[in-house]
């Protein structure tokens, strides 16, 4: 199996799962992590394998500025992405009430609107609560390959 990492980040914390996912799950899937910057909506074109977005969130509940562009494409280009299979990561801090990892869960309604398939539940990563935001996430994405697989 295939599975790309769409990588939103304000501090690089959000790399730094994304990297630590490819490392200890590249027993389950081949795995390959991209940078937002630059990507517009041809990063979900038919050909695209399971995606995952591990995306941060900035200010008041923001996607990060590497992301925007991305982001915004899904808005300005929209295009219909039942092929999609995807996951999510979603980074904050939950201080920040209602915004709490809006970054992420912005993108989660912009790809279901479109068509979208999310496979199992956002991951919301809280900074108060989880020092080592990397080891949850490597758990939780092991579970997800296997859900995904299926």
């Amino acid at each position: 199996m295939q599975l790309r990492i769409l990588v939103g980040t304000v501090s690089g914390t959000a790399q730094r799962v994304a990297d630590a996912i490819a490392l200890a799950c590249d027993d389950l899937a081949s795995i390959t992590v991209l940078p937002m910057d630059g990507l517009d909506m041809a990063v979900f074109d038919a050909s695209a394998p399971l995606t995952l977005l591990c995306c941060s969130t900035y200010g008041s509940g923001d996607v990060p500025d590497n992301a925007l562009g991305l982001y915004d494409a899904l808005a300005s280009d929209p295009r219909y992405l039942g092929h999609l299979r995807y996951g999510v990561i979603a980074l904050g801090d939950s201080s920040h009430g209602e915004s709490f990892c809006g970054g992420g869960l912005r993108f989660d309604e912009r790809l279901a609107d479109l068509g979208a398939q999310r496979v199992g539940d956002v991951l919301r990563i809280d900074a108060l609560e989880e020092p080592e935001p990397e080891q949850v996430a490597v758990t939780w994405c092991r579970d997800w390959l296997a859900r995904a697989c299926n």
